[in-house]
């Protein structure tokens, strides 16, 4: 047993519930894409708080203006109009071209706010038990109607029974889609991300969004197209979807809109955005001032710092460079993603690379059981790529050796 460091603290939590398997890592603080723990180790941060830290940390415009907005006002009730939430709504608009926005504070929030859409928008049609589509990999959350949702057994074991009026289907089968809603009356959406985040860095083919959106129209559905982890610029658009061209009717957003202060947004189009009428839906923390200063300040910084076209150049380089550095392991199944949200699948689990890499100081996820997944603050420098790739790929190597060897 290794002696304890001198002044060494230890990184637990013995009053916190137990729901995640937490490394034995404490953070202290942060500057751009590097965080500190607490013992004074440096890691290089790839995981940016799960796709949350768009601007990195500390960031020297964001700070300024966070600080500002405390010392005005941190929260209001939803009882009185907050300027800030029009700022970022109208913003939010502009660069969707959709019609209006409803804020919360998560994404799950945002998630069960567009299922609620589909069921009152089936219900103002008539239809007394609405259906959704949803897909297999599906990841919206953990609330009962968000988990029922989602299609990942393991997480929805424990919690049944889960909420009816889901049909779930393969992605991108439009034939698959056709045949599991063939005279179906019931049906009132389609719901599905645009690219998978926990589910293993799987995207909808541009022509899939496409063809879905053609399908909707034809049969007046909702096209639901949910943001929350691929959106704000990760894969180099605003919103993974416009690769494909076309607008969804309804918008969850949250994770990097914010850079680490809470928020989450449902954007809609013509079509939902005057489903909800007072009375119908409502939060008490969403909106807050502090949360929409949050939200225009990282939209507007975004745009100062040309951080779409950023995260495009430093993707595609570290996937370049993974593929380079991977070429020929036989355990290597697949790199995919856009921008920076990048999957490299093994053919093989991996969890254990989520502590290797730590204790090379590189933070990262592993997700779907054997999908290493990259997604750090969209401020990454080629040369913060570059630390990335050769502190990850000997770990992949040598883990498919020993792989290999069992």
């Amino acid at each position: 047993m290794t002696a304890a460091l001198p002044h060494h603290i230890e990184a637990a939590s013995p009053n916190v519930m137990n729901t995640y398997g937490r490394l034995p890592i404490a953070l202290s603080h942060g500057q751009g894409c590097r965080v500190w723990d607490v013992n004074g180790k440096v890691y290089l941060d790839a995981l940016g708080g799960i796709a949350v830290n768009t601007l990195g940390h500390n960031h020297p415009k964001l700070v300024p203006a966070l600080q500002d907005q405390i010392g005005k006002l941190i929260h209001s009730s939803n009882y009185y109009h907050v300027p800030l939430q029009e700022a970022l709504a109208s913003k939010l608009v502009e660069l969707s071209g959709l019609e209006n926005v409803f804020f919360c504070s998560t994404g799950l929030e945002a998630n069960e706010a567009a299922l609620k859409l589909a069921r009152k928008f089936g219900h103002d049609k008539g239809i007394e038990r609405p259906e959704i589509v949803v897909y297999e990999k599906a990841f919206h959350g953990r609330s009962i109607a968000t988990l029922s949702a989602t299609g990942n057994p393991k997480v929805q074991a424990g919690f049944g029974p889960l909420v009816e009026g889901f049909i779930r289907v393969p992605l991108n089968d439009i034939d698959a889609i056709k045949t599991a809603t063939a005279n179906n009356p019931n049906v009132v959406a389609v719901f599905f991300e645009a690219i998978q985040g926990e589910g293993g860095v799987n995207s909808m083919t541009d022509q899939y969004i496409r063809d879905v959106r053609k399908l909707c129209d034809e049969n007046d559905w909702l096209l639901m197209i949910d943001e929350v982890q691929c959106g704000m610029g990760r894969t180099g658009k605003w919103f993974a979807h416009q690769w494909a061209g076309v607008k969804p009717d309804v918008m969850p957003l949250a994770k990097g809109l914010g850079s680490g202060v809470p928020i989450g947004a449902v954007v809609a189009g013509p079509k939902a955005a005057h489903i909800f009428q007072p009375g119908n839906h409502g939060t008490t923390f969403g909106g807050n001032p502090l949360a929409m200063r949050a939200g225009v300040e990282t939209i507007r910084i975004m745009e100062e710092e040309g951080l779409l076209a950023n995260a495009v150049k430093v993707g595609d380089h570290i996937r370049q460079a993974i593929a380079r550095e991977l070429a020929g392991e036989a355990g290597l199944k697949e790199i995919r993603g856009r921008g920076l949200m990048i999957g490299v699948e093994l053919h093989k689990p991996c969890g254990e690379l989520l502590k290797r890499a730590a204790d090379n100081g590189l933070l990262l996820s592993v997700t779907a059981d054997t999908v290493v997944r990259l997604i750090p603050s969209l401020t990454m420098t080629i040369a913060e790529a570059d630390e990335v790739v050769a502190i990850l790929c000997p770990l992949i190597k040598q883990l498919l050796k020993e792989k290999a060897a069992a």
